[in-house]
């Protein structure tokens, strides 16, 4: 049975640096895109990062870029986000889901495909703030 589980949310200050873990079990993470979502109070559910199954390919939502990093290590079964220069606006709940035969922008973008087909984790918050 494919399991996600998310961890590594906390409370930190604005500028400071986060680094989530995905870690799954039940199926071969290599042969899956993996991508973070996140969601704030009162908003949609938003693609943040995602990577792919196969050349390493990633996509970036743009409010991210040049601040986080994804990447994943297929012998750990572990999809990490590096999280640097945080701001109040990333304060979310944060999700990792897997999905095979897509590509990152597809699942990344077309956040109502990934809501129906990826296998999810619970999720893990973080909070931005002084």
């Amino acid at each position: 049975q494919l399991q996600l589980v998310e961890s590594g949310g906390a409370l930190v200050q604005p500028g400071g640096s986060l680094t989530l873990s995905c870690a799954a079990s039940g199926f071969p993470l290599h042969l899956y895109t993996i991508g973070w979502f996140r969601q704030a109070p009162g908003k949609e559910r938003e693609g943040v990062s995602c990577i792919s199954s196969n050349d390493g390919s990633t996509y970036y939502t743009d409010s991210v870029k040049g601040r986080f990093t994804i990447s994943r290590d297929n012998a750990k079964t572990t999809v990490y986000l590096q999280m640097n220069s945080l701001k109040p606006e990333d304060t979310a709940v944060y999700y990792c889901a897997a999905l095979g035969a897509t590509t990152v922008q597809d699942m990344c973008v077309d956040t109502e495909m990934s809501a129906d087909f990826a296998s999810w984790g619970q999720g893990t918050p973080v909070t931005v703030s002084s």
